[in-house]
Parts: structure tokens; sequence; C-alpha cells
């Protein structure tokens, strides 16, 4: 079987065939196809995952900000939980970094979306940019007033 047939039908063995095949030097043998497909895909993951940890992080300070009176230490274990993945992601891929202010314009609205469905609020409770800077967002002792 053609290692562009194995990426369809296993793609756990192509993942080690290409492996084997770069580690012993036969680069002109892996299927760089396939290759640039998978490595373009893992870029566009940890976007979604800092784009989503970013989304739940601004949620939850909303809620912090505009619901007070029901803060909890759960909401405080998803705000730190939610810094937490972003920094490893951020130390693991620091050009990332420069996809935060656009990712904040992006998950904005969701967020406000995901406090008022949350919150019971309306909408109008919120402001129509975010409130927060991005140092703050990220800032482990950073909970809004």
């Amino acid at each position: 079987m053609t290692l562009q047939a194995q990426y369809d039908r296993d793609f756990y063995a192509w993942i080690a065939k290409n492996v084997e095949l770069l580690r012993r030097g036969d680069a002109a043998e892996a299927d760089w196809e396939h290759i640039a497909d998978e490595l373009e895909s893992m870029g566009k993951r940890d976007l979604r995952q800092l784009r989503s940890g970013l989304q739940v992080l601004v949620m939850h300070l909303l809620k912090w900000k505009y619901q007070p009176q029901k803060q909890s230490k759960s909401w405080v274990a998803t705000i730190d939980h939610q810094r937490d993945e972003i920094e490893a992601l951020l130390l693991d891929s620091p050009s990332l970094r420069v996809e935060l202010g656009d990712a904040l314009g992006t998950i904005y609205p969701k967020a406000v979306r995901d406090a008022c469905r949350e919150t019971e609020l309306p909408k109008t409770r919120f402001p129509e940019s975010c409130p927060f800077e991005m140092a703050d967002i990220l800032d482990p002792g950073f909970f809004p007033e």
C-alpha cells in the first residue's frame, strides 16, 4: 500500500511510517503533500484552541464584572484554568501572541452571547467592545471590579 493510500486508511500507521522514514533520512520517500497538510492543520488547531480559551476566559471575566453577586470559586477556577491553558499554548508557540488582538475582536461578540445566556442579562448590559486590555485578561491577578 502506498503512503498516500495509507493516509486515508490508517492515519496512525501513516504517521509512524513517515516518522520512521524521516528519522532514517529517507526524506524522499516521505508523503510530503500530506505532511504539509497536517502541519498546516496543526497551526490552525492551535489558533482555534487560543480563540476558544480566550472566549471562555473573557466570558467569565464579563460574568465576574457584570454579575458580581454570583461570583464563585468555580468561576475563579475556570478563569485560572483558561489563563493557564493560554499561557501554555503561548509558551509552546510564542508567535501566536501576535494573533491575540485579532482573536479578541473575533471572540468578544461570542463571549457576550455566552455571558448573556449564562447570566440572563440583556446584551445591552455589556459594552460593544471588550472592556478589558489583553494584558489584564492574561494577568493571573486580574479580576475586574
